[in-house]
Order: structure tokens, then sequence, then C-alpha cells
């Protein structure tokens, strides 16, 4: 699918660099067609990179309940990666479609990741949140590894019923 949406994008940008180079349209019809496939590069890349089941690298949510994880250790090959798929909890509730994460493989993670699917496997339902590690401040794209977060899990609450 990858490789279908690369010769596309390759394609169009093919078939844009034609219409400048070589066609008799006026100039600002050249720039609006500039524009517009500026615009759509963007728009597709957000949209690839939002597709259902592959793993994110973006920061997991504020509050999340943790459904399954996936943990890669490190070899001499990889750098290893823990992957999480988890629900959102928006205003007290799980949003209805999950999310998978792909974070950095560290030992501690590794560790309250296993012990939460422990948890979780003996009936136990899991709950995340996450801050911002405290760090330098200023830009974040200019400090690799500014945006890292800590993660912390727990038992989820048990379900406050209405009184009869």
């Amino acid at each position: 699918m990858s490789l279908a949406l690369t010769l596309s994008f390759a394609a169009l940008v093919l078939l844009c660099a034609l219409a400048l180079l070589w066609s008799r349209w006026p100039a600002w019809m050249k720039a609006l067609l500039l524009a517009g496939v500026t615009v759509l590069y963007f728009w597709g890349d957000d949209v690839v990179h939002n597709l259902s089941g592959w793993p994110t690298p973006d920061a997991l949510p504020e509050r999340f309940a943790l459904l399954a994880v996936v943990i890669e250790e490190p070899t001499n090959k990889t750098a290893g990666a823990l992957y999480l798929w988890v629900n959102a909890i928006d205003k007290g509730k799980p949003v209805p479609q999950p999310r998978a994460y792909r974070l950095p493989y560290t030992k501690d993670l590794h560790a309250l990741l296993n012990e939460s699917m422990k948890k979780a496997r003996q009936g136990i339902s899991q709950m995340g949140t996450t801050e911002p590690k405290a760090g330098k401040r200023g830009i974040g794209w200019l400090r690799p590894g500014a945006d890292e977060q800590a993660v912390k899990i727990r038992d989820m609450p048990a379900p406050q019923l209405p009184e009869k």
C-alpha cells in the first residue's frame, strides 16, 4: 500500500513538473497548480499518518485505557520498541476507536507494561496517564527527544453505579 501511495505521489509531481515547465499556461495558473499540489501533498501525508492500525510515533493521550502491549526488545540490529494499543479517555469515557502507538524502548517502561499486562490478563483493567518529562524549555523541534513523556499506569477505578 505504501508503494502505491509513493508511486501515485511521484506521478503527481511528474505531471505537475511537466505542466509547469512546458505548458503555455499563464503564470497565475501555474502558481495555482503549484499551491494546489503542495496542499495536496501535506494533506495526503496527514491522511497516511493517521491510517488506522499503523502505530503512530505521536505522543500518547493524557489519559487512556491500556488494551494490549507488544514488546520488541533491543538487539544488535534494532533499538527495540514498545507498541501500545490504547483507547484515549475523553470526558471520562473511552473514545470509540483504539489507536496503536510506538514508543522507544526503555527498561523501566518495559517492566511497567509487563506488570500492567499481567494484571490485565487477570481481569483488572488498566488505565494510563502521561505527563511531559521535565527538561529544558524552548522550541521542541530543535531538540530531538524533547517530546518524551512520563507514563504511569494503574488499575482502572471501579465504575460507580447510580443509586436505585
